[in-house]
């Protein structure tokens, strides 16, 4: 069983491609920055931190125009 499941980031998120894109450029984030939002976690990779994290509703995205995407997708709360 995957934690969190599937179902509960759809709540979330729009799409599929919207959740690998959101999870992909915070676990990039976490790499380099290292600060994780949620003083716990389940997973010790920084993929499933970042999925915990937007099933937490700590993270989210939105939609942009492509003059905006310099900005970044990326919300915190």
């Amino acid at each position: 069983m995957l934690y969190p499941s599937i179902d509960s980031l759809m709540q979330k998120l729009d799409s599929k491609y919207t959740l690998v894109t959101v999870s992909a450029r915070r676990a990039r984030e976490l790499q380099v920055v290292n600060d994780q939002m949620l003083e716990e976690t389940v997973s010790y990779k920084f993929v499933g931190k970042a999925l915990e994290e937007i099933d937490a509703g700590l993270l989210s995205a939105k939609t942009i125009k492509t003059a905006e995407r310099s900005e970044g997708i990326l919300n915190h709360k």
